[in-house]
């Protein structure tokens, strides 16, 4: 299986990636934040699977190697290392929102929760 590369977004070029994608299936958003801080802040139709959980590798495995996925967490560091790790798995393409949901919200982007 080959091994993937990541490329970081800043939040601009992740928001025309989401929009040019007009909610296309093959697009996933994937929060490795923990399910709190999923539940009170979020981009929407992201799916969550916490990095730290002892789960993640195996929920991460089963997802479809075939789609894109723009990975986000508070500031992108944990994000980082689960979208490597998405990449040494055979993930082709993973995008890492540099600077997380923090510089998200900083620009005003749109987001969910409580």
């Amino acid at each position: 299986m080959s091994e993937g590369m990541v490329r970081d977004l800043d939040p601009r070029e992740a928001i025309r990636l989401i929009q040019d994608g007009g909610g296309d299936p093959e697009l996933l958003i994937l929060d490795v934040r923990t399910p709190q801080e999923h539940e009170r802040i979020r981009i929407e139709g992201s799916v969550n699977l916490d990095l730290h959980s002892p789960a993640f590798l195996a929920e991460v495995s089963a997802l479809d190697r075939r789609k894109a996925y723009l990975v986000y967490c508070l500031v992108g560091v944990r994000s980082r290392a689960a979208a490597e790790a998405m990449a040494r798995l055979g993930f082709g393409e993973v995008f890492n929102l540099a600077g997380g949901i923090r510089s998200w919200t900083k620009l005003g982007l749109p987001t969910v929760g409580r």
